[in-house]
């Protein structure tokens, strides 16, 4: 991630939040149990019909920017999904005033076979019009293969202070235990380096990163903190962050990330991570 502090999905729902409210309602809300069940049965016009007409819904995808669809491109993203099972992480459902809803959440979708494990966060709006509930403002991603934060509470940098020291405590330990050591670097604003994290903590990733890799956060601030280690390490921060150097069990830098290719960590898949961490695991003896 280039140097910004939010997400344009994040700044629409502090923006929409900050102009219509935020009393709290029930969290079950039964139009979006309605929305995900039409989701899964695949109608095309059960599914275009929960949009708002009048006024028109208003739909945006969130990728580098933010660009505006129809409705009926929205209704073509869900159901050429063809999802099979559609689990939803909410992470905001509130009622500013009688007959609004706000919803934010993670989809988890489990596409037909061969079967994919997609991601997508989405803002939506509801309005009760005559009695129905119609969607009238969303704002969503595309599919991505990693699971996405809806919030950037965790913190995965300590101090920077503290790094190389840090560094120097993992290539002694990677000399007693036969690994290489994976320097991340990065912050605790940056989303695509809470992408990353999660990513390198998944079932399917976790074990090969354990059983090969020592592993260091280090915080670069808002490009003003370790910028001496990235340069040593030879990792552009104009690149953007995260970031990653791999280093043998000696210390030397076996691999370093000069052209951003972490930087938009939401846009991999898991199967990207585990070819780059078996190419740069240590060699066997």
């Amino acid at each position: 991630m280039k140097h910004r502090s939010l997400t344009a999905l994040a700044v629409f729902a502090i923006v929409l939040l900050s102009t219509i409210g935020s009393a709290q309602a029930p969290s079950a809300f039964t139009p979006l149990a309605h929305w995900k069940a039409v989701i899964i049965s695949g109608n095309v016009q059960s599914l275009k019909s929960l949009y708002s007409s009048d006024p028109p819904a208003r739909i945006s995808v969130v990728t580098k920017s933010s660009a505006e669809i129809s409705a009926e491109a929205d209704t073509a993203f869900w159901t050429e999904l063809k999802a099979r099972q559609l689990s939803l992480n909410i992470s905001e459902s509130s009622s500013p005033q009688a007959g609004v809803q706000q919803v934010t959440f993670q989809a988890t979708i489990r596409t037909a076979s061969p079967g994919r494990t997609l991601y997508v966060v989405e803002s939506q709006l509801w309005q009760q019009q005559a009695g129905v509930w119609k969607l009238v403002v969303v704002e969503r991603t595309d599919a991505r293969k990693l699971e996405q934060p809806l919030s950037l509470e965790a913190k995965l940098y300590p101090p920077a202070s503290g790094a190389r020291q840090e560094i120097r405590g993992a290539i002694d330990q990677a000399a007693k235990t036969h690994k290489n050591v994976l320097v991340v670097f990065g912050a605790d604003w940056c989303y695509d380096c809470h992408v990353l994290d999660r990513a390198l903590r998944r079932a399917d990733i976790a074990p090969v990163l354990k059983g090969n890799f020592e592993v260091v956060h280090v915080d670069v601030g808002q490009g003003d903190k370790n910028q001496d280690l990235m340069n040593e390490y030879q990792v552009p921060m104009q690149r953007g962050i995260p970031a990653i150097a791999v280093l043998d069990a000696s210390g030397k830098v076996i691999y370093s990330q000069k052209n951003g290719e972490f930087e938009r960590a939401r846009a991999i898949g898991p199967e990207d991570l585990l070819e780059f961490l078996k190419k740069w695991k240590p060699q066997a003896r």
